[in-house]
């Protein structure tokens, strides 16, 4: 988009995936609804009915989006979420409901209600295949198959890595460049936190860092 400042107005459908798999975080679903809310876009949350993020995180986008001047929904229609979106996220995650029941196992060492869990998940995503990403589903999007797919990778690639998941092969293909340039961003962004909760006051310390000119180690074969 050139820049956050060009981010407002925007429609971005943060939108769950089928995935053959269960137990997928809700990181990137909250994550995204809790941070592009603050610059005044228009945030779509998508799922199908059960699979509910975090309360407290809804509540956070939704204020965000009030004093930001953008707007925050959720719903249980994938359609609607893609139409007239100049950004589409598609990712399976596990429901948050679900995932408190499955920590809530494991402290108490229940490995057969974890299993009895698991395939209770694993046919609730199984009523939901038809939450793919194709053409098709591009297609209802502001730049059709041009619109900007993301995906934190990997991804369940329907005919490729499983019979059934969360996008096409055609799909993923036409995205792959800047696919690989939003994983590549990831090292620095957990640098960036790491940093921040380490170091008290960031901005000094960088231009400490800065002003010390510490020649980079390198090495050599």
């Amino acid at each position: 988009m050139g820049g956050v400042e060009n981010l407002k107005g925007k429609k971005i459908a943060m939108s769950w995936a089928y995935s053959p798999s269960y137990g997928k975080p809700l990181s990137v679903p909250q994550g995204i609804i809790g941070l592009l809310t603050r610059f005044g876009m228009d945030v779509v949350l998508a799922h199908p009915e059960g699979y509910e993020v975090m309360g407290d995180v809804v509540e956070v986008a939704k204020k965000n989006a009030a004093a930001s001047g953008g707007k925050f929904t959720v719903t249980n229609d994938m359609k609607e979420a893609f139409k007239d979106a100049d950004v589409v996220y598609p990712k399976s995650w596990a429901p948050f409901a679900a995932m408190e029941v499955r920590t809530d196992l494991y402290g108490k060492g229940d490995f057969d209600g974890i299993d009895k869990l698991e395939k209770e998940l694993l046919a609730q995503n199984a009523q939901h295949q038809d939450w793919l990403v194709d053409d098709e589903m591009m297609k209802l999007t502001k730049n059709g198959l041009d619109t900007l797919y993301m995906h934190p990778l990997p991804a369940d690639i329907q005919g490729i890595s499983c019979e059934h998941g969360e996008v096409t092969a055609e799909v993923f293909d036409r995205a792959r460049d800047s696919l690989y340039k939003e994983a590549s961003n990831k090292p620095y962004v957990i640098a960036a936190m790491i940093f921040l909760a380490k170091v008290k006051d960031p901005v000094s310390a960088l231009k400490a860092l800065d002003e010390a000119d510490t020649p980079r180690v390198t090495f050599k074969k």
